[in-house]
């Protein structure tokens, strides 16, 4: 069983080609959607959803099914996301891989899901030969292209606006040629982008790197105790409440236990969690890759951990 997961931006050619030529097995493809943004670019990327899904089923015949991301900037969710969808298409069957093609969407996708995989890598040892994550190179890119075929247009309205007799037409290429103008001169000036886009208070998506280790079953407590309530003002207290959710007596030596696996799960070791000195104690909160580590197994946390 051969899985390729797709995120879908505003290409086709990278998206089905390289499976086409390279004569790649596709049993099944999960063809990923985003849902914010521009009313135009949503529906642009949903038309090329479609045309992908028939082509895959025609050409390929593969299963296909589509898959909505609902904030293409929010990476954690992604991450999230990925973490799930990877992983149930390994459990699938003992012999399933999975392909990640990186080549569409928002950069926070690609590398939500290329970080995803990559940590399940890790995680899944033994399965390490079973995931991929690829990338292809466009043969040209049609942004130049098409300011190029602009710049010929708006020359041509320069050259007729004065030949029309039609006031009414007149104004019209008149207002297209003005529009034309101003669009090059944006684009010869900012490039294909404009703008810096504010996500969650802040111009800057951080994109850490988040290459899982094995986590023992105590430590899992541990990461979705603090997940759960955020941040403890100090280990002792983070030691109580684990007493009392796994109705175990409060010990100096449980204290230990606690004490010696949160330093294992800290900036010295796997670095799951972070702490801050105050006074004699230390606040002790998850790190950005623990949180993602919790919302990444959060549907693992009602299983029964042996501790």
């Amino acid at each position: 069983m051969q899985t390729h997961i797709v995120p879908v931006g505003f290409d086709y050619d990278r998206l089905i080609a390289p499976l086409v030529r390279e004569h790649l097995e596709v049993d099944r493809v999960i063809l990923l959607e985003g849902a914010v943004g521009s009313e135009a670019n949503v529906e642009y990327s949903r038309n090329l959803a479609e045309k992908l899904e028939k082509d895959y089923r025609n050409l390929l015949g593969a299963e296909t099914e589509r898959v909505v991301v609902a904030d293409v900037y929010d990476y954690d969710a992604a991450f999230e996301q990925a973490f799930a969808l990877i992983n149930a298409e390994l459990d699938r069957a003992d012999d399933a891989a999975v392909w990640v093609n990186i080549s569409a969407m928002p950069r926070t996708v690609s590398f939500a899901f290329a970080t995803a995989a990559h940590s399940i890598m890790v995680e899944r040892e033994e399965d390490r030969q079973r995931v991929h994550t690829y990338y292809t190179v466009p043969e040209k890119y049609l942004e130049t292209e098409l300011a190029e075929e602009l710049r010929e247009q708006r020359d041509l309205l320069d050259d007729v606006v004065e030949e029309v007799d039609d006031e009414e037409l007149a104004e019209r290429v008149d207002e297209r040629h003005r529009a034309a103008e101003d669009l090059l001169d944006e684009f010869d000036e900012r490039g294909t982008t404009i703008g810096a886009k504010e996500v969650g208070g802040s111009h800057v998506v951080e994109l850490p790197v988040a290459l899982f280790s094995n986590v023992k079953p105590f430590e899992e407590v541990i990461l979705f105790t603090l997940g759960e309530h955020g941040e403890f003002e100090s280990v002792s207290e983070l030691a109580h409440e684990l007493a009392r959710e796994l109705g175990e007596e409060y010990t100096d030596s449980f204290r230990s236990k606690v004490i010696y696996n949160v330093d294992r799960l800290g900036p010295g070791g796997k670095g799951y969690i972070e702490q801050e000195e105050h006074g004699k104690s230390y606040r002790t909160r998850l790190s950005r890759i623990g949180e993602l580590w919790v919302r990444a197994h959060s549907g693992d946390e009602d299983d029964e951990l042996s501790v």
